[in-house]
């Protein structure tokens, strides 16, 4: 027998429970632990939506969900513009084994006139659409996820090895600012594995070099040039400005300063280094994750390992971990994946190897720790103007074997 819509409506309303958009502004930003979906058409989602809500239109939700939502036991709450389409959707996934939904009655129109707050999102332009396509077709990507990518701001330590890869990585992606901290210049023996400088930029400040690298290949990205010395006294201040900070550094004071000062400014930090065939990558969260000083409390005396200069790299080595660290930037900024936080990878190039090491939170770290002794940036200028100063990759690399 023929149904009507109301019938249909009836129907989903004996399974699927209301809820009004006071008890949805009552629980707050974080939703009380519910998933908000959007189940609108993408013009209308972004012509304003709910704080933190996810899109997936009504017509790809049976097709979708179990992408964006794998876990059946997430608490769901949909709505759409006036409570009609977000009832059917959420009968809809409900017969898929969802466990916990419900829809808000009256939608995003009912919301709005009970002057609740509402997101208008930056739209993507035409030619935004198309260069990040490729992007916008990943769902833990998407709109949303580009968005944030165009609205995040990344610092990188170093414009050299590391720095290189991960800075054209991160611009392509669409990194909306990128921040360089480096003093150098461009010298030939760069150019074995910093692969963001050219021959015809030699004794160009290499901030300078990258920039002109970076905006070639997408002239949208805002870049802001730190041709300073990170030291004690600029270090938290300018990681303040930042999202995220990159850390490409060679030696153990900028790799201290750059752990103590990203903690100090609450700002994940992406660790990388290598050293000949090793390199390695992990992620600290502030206070959340083990930091660089669980690891290492103190830097080892610079006799007890050979100089950069007098070791060498393999010059593809820094492209691979460059890249890696730029992957988990990119994870970090749209919230998708599990960070490398708690966790070393290493790579051994020769041998074509990847480990994977937990390492646990120091509760008597002199940084992070329960009674911690260092709280302010510290220089170490005596081991810094050494000239036997070594990158910490040589230690990581040693207890890593």
């Amino acid at each position: 027998m023929p149904q009507t819509s109301r019938d249909l409506l009836a129907a989903a309303r004996a399974v699927v429970p209301e809820v009004s958009p006071e008890e949805v502004a009552r629980r707050g930003a974080d939703g009380a632990g519910r998933l908000l979906i959007d189940v609108r058409e993408r013009h209308e989602f972004e012509e304003g939506h709910l704080p933190g809500a996810m899109h997936l239109s009504k017509g790809f939700i049976e097709t979708q969900i179990e992408d964006r939502v794998p876990d059946r036991d997430t608490p769901i709450t949909l709505y759409c513009a006036g409570g009609a389409r977000s009832l059917l959707a959420a009968e809809s996934i409900s017969r898929m084994g969802y466990t916990d939904v419900e829809s808000m009655a009256g939608g995003f129109g009912a919301w709005k006139s009970h002057n609740h707050p509402f997101v208008i999102p930056r739209a993507l332009s035409p030619e935004q659409k198309q260069r990040y396509s490729r992007h916008l077709l990943v769902p833990e990507v998407g709109e949303e996820g580009q968005r944030k990518l165009l609205d995040a701001s990344v610092l990188l330590i170093g414009a050299g090895g590391l720095g290189s890869p991960a800075a054209l990585y991160l611009a392509a992606a669409g990194v909306g600012t990128i921040g360089l901290v480096d003093f150098d210049l461009v010298d030939v023996s760069n150019l074995q594995r910093q692969v963001i400088h050219t021959v015809d930029r030699v004794g160009m400040p290499k901030t300078e070099s990258a920039r002109i690298a970076i905006n070639a290949l997408n002239p949208d990205v805002r870049v802001v040039e730190h041709r300073e010395m990170l030291s004690s006294e600029n270090a938290v201040d300018l990681f303040s400005r930042y999202d995220v900070i990159v850390n490409g550094c060679d030696n153990f004071p900028t790799r201290y300063l750059a752990n103590d000062a990203a903690l100090f400014a609450r700002k994940p930090l992406v660790d990388g280094g290598i050293f000949r065939f090793d390199g390695q990558v992990t992620t600290v969260l502030p206070f959340a994750s083990p930091c660089y000083r669980c690891r290492y409390p103190a830097p080892p005396p610079p006799e007890e390992a050979p100089s950069c200069a007098e070791a060498g790299v393999l010059g593809v080595l820094p492209g691979i971990v460059g890249i890696l660290q730029a992957t988990e930037v990119i994870k970090l900024i749209i919230g998708s994946g599990e960070p490398l936080s708690g966790r070393l990878l290493t790579v051994d190039a020769l041998d074509m190897r990847f480990r994977e090491f937990r390492v646990p939170r120091d509760p008597h770290c002199p940084v992070c720790g329960e009674n911690p002794t260092i709280t302010e940036p510290i220089d170490y200028e005596g081991f810094c103007m050494s000239p036997n100063a070594v990158p910490t990759e040589v230690a990581a690399a040693a207890a890593a074997r």
